[in-house]
């Protein structure tokens, strides 16, 4: 037997590649990886359902840590909003599942690896940028996109092999993790429509508001309202928490990997505040050039994870710059929660460079006198002065 792993959420597409592969003479392995939004009873049923596809073995692997410590705490020590909106939530999961996919085809010796994606997405590229060079000696196999297959013909496939399940495609496809939900449909193939309230899975329940306490220690969000706990469980409480308030819905339009523009809806209520939080946190206790270089770093950092580039080696130097960034970075921020919104109120941090002990902004100066001042302000004037002078028409 040609033994093969393959990248399994039990849709339509991985369906298809189970069954038809295995009819090929491939021994089909199985593997979901959980980057957050799987319940025990989900993964319970994906595994069920693998087994009808005639897989040989089934596994889950719970990735939720590793994805947080691997990526999500750059995406927040960068406060990474591509486009300044979207946090990249299921580029940033892709990444780690393909990883995890492929660690484990090499720990089981499969020759051959499979994942459902079409030809016209961004998911194709991450996949098997990240499976060829990890393991350039297995072979990728991507029957939807070689073979350019519609629904239907994978429907009727496999009916006539006698999986019969409901195909219904959903009115809206959702894809759920710890990083946020994406939500696309027939709206979001236009550019002028929105989603409506009701295809977001998160409604609104709370009509009041809430105030709450985000805990950061060197960057990391180590408590929700004085409770300590690990940041990856933190953003999981603080998002179904948040989103009974309906938190963190927007439309993200960008540039796909392939050329194209796309757009899809999104509800991250979790990534949303805390990249806010620890933003606000940071304007506080981060010098100037600290914040401005952050910044583009930052962007960079998730363009080259969005486009697939998690292993080029740059990503690790930036990510070290982030992490650098990080030692003061401590403190409580308040945060009010509402229906459809939030508010930043405010920090408390030991190293809050706001320090009235060197002056308060617009009121006096205690740190230098009035002649320094102006010392100060003409020579920081001096080579605008010049360069007006010199250059001023004849």
């Amino acid at each position: 037997m040609k033994k093969l792993v393959i990248a399994y959420s039990g849709g339509l597409d991985t369906s298809y590649c189970a069954v038809s592969l295995s009819k090929q003479g491939y021994e089909i392995h199985a593997v979901s990886v959980n980057t957050g939004g799987f319940s025990t009873e989900e993964i319970k049923k994906i595994e069920e359902n693998a087994y009808k596809m005639g897989v040989s073995t089934y596994k889950n692997i719970d990735a939720v840590a590793i994805f947080y410590q691997k990526i999500v705490k750059n995406l927040i020590f960068g406060n990474v909003l591509k486009n300044n909106t979207y946090p990249l939530s299921v580029s940033a999961e892709r990444i780690i599942q393909a990883i995890e996919i492929v660690n484990y085809a090499k720990s089981i010796n499969a020759k051959y690896i499979a994942h459902g994606s079409t030809g016209a997405g961004n998911d194709q590229v991450r996949f098997d940028m990240i499976f060829q060079t990890l393991a350039p000696e297995i072979e990728i196999i991507t029957p939807i996109r070689d073979q350019k297959l519609t629904r239907q013909e994978e429907i009727d496939y496999l009916v006539s092999n006698g999986i019969e399940m409901s195909w219904e495609k959903s009115k809206y496809s959702i894809n759920k993790g710890l990083w946020g939900t994406s939500v696309g449909g027939v709206e979001t193939l236009t550019s002028k429509n929105p989603l409506p309230e009701s295809a977001y899975p998160s409604q609104l329940e709370n009509q009041g508001e809430e105030k709450i306490i985000l805990t950061f220690k060197k960057g990391e969000l180590i408590a929700l309202n004085g409770k300590q706990d690990e940041p990856q469980n933190n953003i999981a409480l603080l998002n179904d928490l948040a989103s009974t308030f309906a938190i963190g819905r927007d439309i993200h339009v960008g540039d796909t990997i392939v050329g194209t523009k796309g757009r899809v809806g999104f509800e991250a209520a979790a990534a949303i505040i805390t990249i806010k939080a620890h933003h606000l946190l940071e304007k506080h206790t981060l010098t100037k050039w600290q914040l401005q270089h952050k910044e583009y770093l930052a962007s960079f950092y998730g363009m080259h994870l969005h486009e697939g580039q998690y292993l080029d080696p740059v990503m690790q130097n930036i990510a070290a710059f982030l992490a650098s960034s990080q030692e003061n970075v401590s403190g409580d921020v308040f945060i009010t929660l509402k229906p459809y919104h939030f508010t930043v109120d405010g920090i408390d941090s030991t190293h809050d460079l706001m320090n009235p002990i060197f002056g308060s902004y617009g009121e006096e100066n205690t740190g230098w006198t009035a002649n320094e001042a102006k010392g100060f302000i003409k020579l920081l004037g001096n080579q605008n002065k010049m360069y007006q002078h010199v250059n001023q028409p004849s």
